[in-house]
């Protein structure tokens, strides 16, 4: 079924036009940070809400575009459950094969906004041991707050990544899981901040990585991981 997007209020419209925007500039950067090879990877964003009588919407690229040929017109948008495409979508698109995935996240996250999938090199590599990021980088402490988990092994097509990513991170720091077998998510309050937890998770897997070519890394104490990601999320930057 395809709902009819100008049946929606004038701010709605306005709301999915700019989130339109957003999501296409923002997939300039996967590729650009070499994250992505060819069509592989996918940014969404969470619509957001003008009017309580409106679903909730989602916009996520479009299946196995180029990302040459990628535009905020060729952005899909969908309802929050991934089941309905909204009219205003070139006929000829579908959506992200993961789509699933991330309707399930926004629809049981409430504080997401932002989704991504990569499948940048060392992060998918240690995707691929099933092993978590072990906490030994102060950059880790301050992004991520501790280690970057693993979630368990899930097929593509259904909403079953998303429940794997869902149940890996509800409580957790972390902004980044690296599903198994398969390679990073990664979760934000809005699209932007999902991509740059998508950049650092490839920096501090291919940092520790090479760490551990040169030996054990050393181990980082609780008390100063807690007391890097209070100062990085609350004190760091402009406010």
């Amino acid at each position: 079924m395809t709902l009819v997007l100008t049946d929606h209020p004038q701010a709605t419209q306005e709301a999915v036009a700019a989130t339109r925007e957003r999501v296409a500039a923002l997939h300039a950067e996967l590729p650009r940070n070499g994250l992505v090879v060819w069509t592989a990877g996918n940014v969404s964003e969470r619509v957001p809400a003008t009017d309580p009588e409106v679903p909730g919407l989602l916009v996520i690229k479009p299946s196995g575009v180029s990302y040459d040929e990628l535009t905020a017109e060729s952005m899909v948008v969908c309802t929050l459950d991934g089941t309905k495409i909204v009219d205003g979508t070139p006929d000829s698109l579908t959506p992200s094969s993961d789509t699933a995935a991330h309707a399930y996240v926004y629809e049981h996250m409430d504080e997401v906004g932002g989704v991504v999938h990569t499948h940048s090199t060392y992060a998918t590599a240690w995707a691929a041991r099933g092993q978590e990021i072990p906490c030994v980088l102060t950059m880790m402490g301050d992004e991520f707050g501790g280690p970057v988990p693993v979630g368990p092994f899930a097929i593509i097509g259904d909403d079953s990544i998303g429940r794997g990513i869902v149940e890996t991170l509800s409580g957790h720091r972390s902004p980044a899981v690296l599903m198994q077998n398969h390679g990073p998510f990664t979760i934000g309050t809005d699209a932007r901040t999902a991509v740059k937890a998508a950049v650092m998770v490839e920096e501090v897997a291919r940092t520790v990585h090479i760490s551990r070519q040169l030996g054990e890394p050393l181990p980082i104490a609780q008390e100063h991981i807690d007391s890097l990601y209070d100062r990085y999320q609350n004190v760091y930057g402009q406010h």
